[in-house]
């Protein structure tokens, strides 16, 4: 093992999107090992601030769904895959003529920026983006479509993400990647973008092979890396599609599932 990497909600962080002492001390004795240890989230770099402390991390992080690579103390990016604007406008066309009353923000600018459709921040929560909605403002759709994007979010009022999902999978179309996080609205990335890729670039920058990566999840967007990854783990709670990707799975993110893996495969 040289490299853990742990997505973040639903994973490392309990109920309380905490990091468990159990948790910290299994990280730093990782650290200490000389285990590199990255957080591979759905979060853009704002959400990651929030917790970096209590979780040591200080250099490379993949946010995004794996859009792009980021070093959190250094400021720096290895790397940013963008949606172009066409490819947005075109999925944005096609999915609001089959789902009224969907609304779209855009995350860009090495994820510091987050644009949001007039509207978007009246549903919106702390906790969806890490971002207070009263800071969100409002602006027309096409301005949300109008730059590229390192992710374009999508939801509805009423509609459950996961039929918004099935829709969008529906529509057949291409030139971009859609997944959940289990946050309230659906994820598109760049066309290949998932959290394996990201982390098999920043794996190959840092002369890591796969087989020498263990990697936790509990979502969709996990599932990609969970199979990559020499040694997927997968939380109790996960659904099964991200159970069966994982070489085995630990108990859940309450019970410090990641901690008691990382602790076993230290050893004494």
């Amino acid at each position: 093992m040289r490299l853990i990497a742990t997505d973040l909600d639903g994973t490392l962080l309990d109920s309380s999107s905490a990091v468990s002492p159990r948790t910290r001390a299994a990280l730093d004795a990782a650290r200490d090992a000389g285990v590199a240890v990255v957080p591979v989230t759905a979060r853009q770099p704002i959400g990651l601030r929030v917790i970096a402390a209590d979780a040591g991390f200080d250099g490379w992080a993949l946010c995004g769904n794996g859009a792009y690579a980021t070093h959190l103390t250094e400021g720096r990016m290895l790397f940013a895959e963008e949606l172009p604007p066409a490819t947005l406008r075109t999925l944005a066309d096609a999915l609001r003529a089959s789902v009224p009353g969907l609304l779209f923000a855009s995350v860009r600018e090495g994820g510091e920026t987050f644009v949001a459709q007039h509207g978007y921040a009246a549903i919106a929560q702390l906790s969806d983006h890490k971002r207070d909605p009263a800071t969100m403002g409002g602006v027309p759709l096409d301005e949300v479509l109008a730059a590229p994007t390192l992710k374009l979010v999508i939801r509805h009022p009423e509609l459950a993400p996961a039929a918004l999902f099935e829709t969008l999978r529906s529509l057949e179309l291409t030139g971009f990647e859609a997944t959940l996080s289990g946050a309230p609205f659906v994820e598109v990335m760049a066309q290949g973008v998932t959290k394996a890729t990201g982390l098999a670039r920043l794996c190959t920058h840092l002369g890591i092979d796969r087989s020498d990566v263990v990697a936790f999840g509990d979502a969709l967007n996990d599932v990609e890396m969970l199979r990559w990854a020499g040694h997927g783990v997968a939380m109790a709670h996960a659904e099964p599609v991200v159970q069966e990707a994982a070489h085995e799975t630990t108990a859940t993110n309450d019970d410090d599932g990641v901690a008691r893996v990382i602790e076993r495969l230290l050893g004494p």
